[in-house]
């Protein structure tokens, strides 16, 4: 392989239309662009969404829907997940996300424990928030629910 032996892939560069070169090139007098009328003129053309001067869909369309800036959203656990645990384990947002338990989520408001599936070694767990069949499951295995 030598340096002037190397090409570019074929079909990547392609020729420059020449426009106006007569009429055996196919592309000559109006260049392609017909007769006349907007698209015909130098600059000619309207911008995206143009309809002609009607009102455009974008603004025919009601508006719908709103982003809550002040919700919470939680990182959330089932008791499932907190099974294989072993016994007096302090289970905080901490333990779960570096346990791969869950996702981490962006803009968290901290921890919440649902109650699917069930607990039978006591555990320490601090999340601020918990279901009833959560927090009820977790202290009949012996363990304590701490909201923080």
């Amino acid at each position: 392989m030598r340096i002037d032996t190397i090409q570019p892939a074929i079909g990547s560069n392609t020729p420059a239309k020449r426009l106006g070169r007569g009429i055996g090139s196919g592309l000559g007098k109006t260049s392609g662009k017909g007769h006349k009328g907007q698209w015909a003129r130098s600059g000619g053309g309207v911008r995206p969404g143009f309809e002609g001067g009607q009102t455009p869909i974008h603004r025919r369309l009601p508006k719908r829907g709103f982003n809550n800036y002040f919700k919470k959203v939680y990182v959330i656990v089932n008791l499932s997940q907190l099974a294989d645990v072993e016994a007096g384990t302090v289970v905080d947002y901490d333990y779960v996300i570096n346990n791969g338990l869950a996702k981490q989520v962006k803009d968290n408001s901290g921890l919440k424990v649902l109650g699917t599936g069930e607990v039978k070694v006591a555990l320490t767990v601090k999340a601020a928030k918990f279901s009833a069949t959560a927090k009820e499951a977790i202290e009949k295995a012996g363990g304590t629910a701490e909201t923080l």
